[in-house]
């Protein structure tokens, strides 16, 4: 039972929002209301405030991170088995989804995500990265590089993990990552998507 407490917390976590926390300490506008009105760190880019951007990302993708580190770490003590944990990872994504904090209105989770996908398994983590570095490197459009990382995540969760829990959560955060940027997925077949830095 003491375990199970990790789930409600790993939503409070990820329910804070370091794009806001960011923006505020910055002296910035808050990123509800420019640019994609997204609170994530490609948004905050747009403020031109690279060092706030940074903050957003490396702020979104620990909190992802910390709890199901946590999670893991104290599994065997607490006898947490990878369903526990996967509903860890399951809780700080909606967290950031559907922040209690800023009325249910959150980001898209692409820092959260990968944050998650660290804490899994590094090499995991370390793909992603090198997916969207990539893809953003040659189109300049952050969401198809979300886009891109996302749907190959559950590919290379089977390879690393195996057919249980966490693979399924890693399927589930992309399939709700990908939902959340159907807008972008408009934008991208109309050609209308901003590219990155973009203000």
């Amino acid at each position: 039972m003491t375990g199970m407490l990790f789930i409600p917390i790993a939503y409070l976590l990820g329910s804070i929002s370091f794009a806001v926390l960011a923006s505020r300490l910055f002296h910035l506008p808050d990123p509800r209301t420019y640019g994609s009105k997204n609170p994530g760190a490609t948004n905050v880019l747009r403020s031109g405030k690279k060092a706030a951007a940074v903050f957003t990302l490396l702020g979104d993708a620990a909190k992802g991170w910390v709890p199901v580190m946590l999670a893991q770490h104290f599994a065997p003590m607490l006898g947490l088995g990878p369903g526990e944990i996967a509903g860890v990872a399951l809780a700080v994504f909606l967290g950031h989804l559907f922040p209690i904090f800023l009325c249910f209105r959150g980001g898209k989770g692409v820092a959260t995500a990968l944050g998650v996908l660290l804490a899994f398994n590094p090499w995991m983590g370390l793909l992603a990265i090198a997916i969207w570095i990539t893809v953003a490197a040659i189109w300049r459009i952050s969401s198809l590089a979300a886009l891109s990382a996302a749907g190959l995540a559950p590919v290379y969760a089977v390879f690393f993990l195996g057919l249980e829990e966490r693979t399924l959560a890693v399927l589930i955060i992309s399939l709700l990552l990908i939902w959340r940027h159907m807008p972008n997925i408009a934008s991208l077949i109309a050609g209308r998507e901003a590219r990155i830095g973009k203000r």
